[in-house]
C-alpha cells in the first residue's frame, strides 16, 4: 500500500480518490471544503486537507509524506502546479489540461530525479496509449480521434452539460487547434471544419477541430496524418461561435458603471448555471479512434469504439470514469514499473505492450470497455 495524494477534489479528482482508496492510503487536497466533505462521507478512510494550491508557492512540505502525486487541478493552473510538484521532488500523474508544453518541464524533472506523465485522461490520454501501442507494431499513416462528453437529454440552446468548469471548456473552444496533414502541422481556429458524423450507438453528432493532439505532435511526428475532433450535438458549435465572435470570451478588461470586469469571467459564471451537470442528469462519453497503416506487408485499419455511461450506483459521471480511471490505471502501473526521470506522455506507455494491456484490463474491470475492430484493406 502506497501513500498517494490527489490534488483537486472536483468531479474527476473525487472519482480518482475513491478508486485509489481501494488499494492505497489516500489524502485529497482542495480549497473547497464542501468538495472534501463530500469525499469524506463517501469513504471515511480518505484523509482531507484544505489548501489553496494556487497561492502556495512551495509545495515541498505539503507533499513530503507521499509516494506519488495525482494532479487534478483546473487547466488554467495546471502547468504551474506541475512545476511546483517537480520542484518538491515528487513523481506525478497529471490530468490537468493546460495549454503550455509539458516537455518544457522535462529539464526540471531530470534535475530532481523524478518523473511526470501528463495528459492522463481519456483523450488526450487513453487515445495516446492506443496510438502508442499500434505505432509500435505497424507503420501508422493516418490517425483520427473523435471524442466528446454529452448529456443524454438535449436542452436548448447549447444541448450540452459540462463535467468540467466552464472556463476550462471555453479555453478548449478558443485555443488554436493543431493537426497534422501530409507531414505538416496545420493551425486552425477551434470549432472550425465542423462536419456531421454518424456515430454507432449514438446517432448523428457534429465534429469540430480542437487542440487535442498535444504531445502527439512532438512524439509521433513521423505519422503523416493526425487529427482530433470534439463531438457535440448538432448546432452547439454555432452557438458557441456566436458568443466568441461577439466578444463574450474576451480577456480584455472593460468597465460598466465604474465596475471593471473581464467578459470571459462573466460568461463563465453565467454558463456555470447553464452547463452544470446535476446529479440526476444522465450523460455519456463517446469516442471513436481510427488508425490506418501498413502491418506485415498489408494495409490495416483498427477502430476503437467507446460508449460509456455514468454509474447509477456510485453517481460517478462517465467523464469522471473514463478520464479518472485511465489516470488511476497509469498510477497503479507506474507504482509497479517505475520509469526513468523526466516528463513523459501516455503514448510512451502505450509502446509497452504490457502497459497497454494492463490499462485496458483495468478499465474493463470498471466497465469502461473499448470495442476493437480490425480490418485488412488489401
Amino acid at each position: 500500500m502506497a501513500k498517494l495524494v490527489v490534488l483537486g477534489a472536483g468531479m474527476i479528482g473525487n472519482a480518482m480518490a475513491l478508486d485509489l482508496a481501494n488499494d492505497h492510503d489516500i489524502t485529497a487536497i482542495d480549497i473547497d471544503k464542501r468538495a472534501l466533505s463530500r469525499l469524506s462521507k463517501q469513504n471515511e478512510k480518505i484523509k482531507t486537507t484544505v489548501a489553496d494550491l494556487k497561492e502556495t508557492e512551495d509545495l515541498t512540505e505539503l507533499l513530503a509524506p507521499y509516494d506519488l502525486v495525482i494532479c487534478a487541478v483546473p487547466g488554467f493552473m495546471g502547468f504551474e502546479t506541475l512545476k511546483k510538484i517537480l520542484q518538491a521532488k515528487k513523481n506525478v500523474v497529471d490530468i490537468s489540461f493546460f495549454p503550455e508544453n509539458c516537455f518544457d518541464l522535462d529539464y526540471l524533472a531530470k534535475k530532481n530525479d523524478v518523473w511526470a506523465i501528463t495528459d492522463c485522461g481519456v483523450a488526450p490520454g487513453m487515445s495516446n496509449v492506443i496510438l502508442g501501442y499500434l505505432d509500435s507494431k505497424m507503420e501508422v499513416k493516418d490517425y483520427e480521434c473523435l471524442v466528446g462528453g454529452l448529456p443524454s437529454k438535449r436542452e436548448w440552446p447549447f444541448n450540452y452539460k459540462a463535467p468540467f468548469s466552464p472556463i476550462d471548456v471555453i479555453e478548449e473552444y478558443t485555443r488554436p487547434a493543431r493537426y497534422v496533414e501530409n507531414g505538416e502541422v496545420v493551425i486552425r481556429e477551434a470549432l472550425s471544419d465542423c462536419e456531421l458524423m454518424d456515430i454507432q450507438r449514438v446517432g448523428t453528432l457534429e465534429a469540430f477541430n480542437t487542440d487535442g493532439l498535444r504531445t502527439l505532435i512532438y512524439t509521433m511526428d513521423h505519422i503523416p496524418n493526425m487529427k482530433e475532433k470534439t463531438l457535440r450535438y448538432p448546432g452547439h458549435a454555432e452557438y458557441v461561435q456566436v458568443l466568441q465572435k461577439s466578444g463574450f470570451f474576451s480577456e480584455t478588461e472593460m468597465e460598466v458603471d465604474g465596475i471593471a470586469f473581464r467578459p470571459i469571467d462573466v460568461t463563465a459564471r453565467i454558463l456555470r448555471d447553464n452547463w452544470r451537470l446535476k446529479n440526476s442528469d444522465e450523460e455519456f462519453t463517446v469516442m471513436r479512434i481510427s488508425i490506418e497503416g501498413d502491418e506485415n506487408g498489408k494495409s490495416r485499419r483498427y477502430i476503437y469504439r467507446l460508449l460509456d455511461k455514468g454509474c447509477e450506483n456510485t453517481k460517478t459521471t462517465s467523464m469522471a470514469r473514463t478520464t479518472g480511471y485511465t489516470a488511476t490505471a497509469i498510477a497503479n502501473y507506474l507504482l509497479q514499473h517505475k520509469p526513468e526521470s523526466g516528463v513523459f506522455a501516455p503514448e510512451t506507455l502505450g509502446v509497452q505492450k504490457e502497459a497497454y494491456q494492463y490499462i485496458l484490463k483495468y478499465l474493463k474491470d470498471r466497465n469502461v470497455d473499448y470495442r476493437i475492430e480490425e480490418f485488412t484493406l488489401n
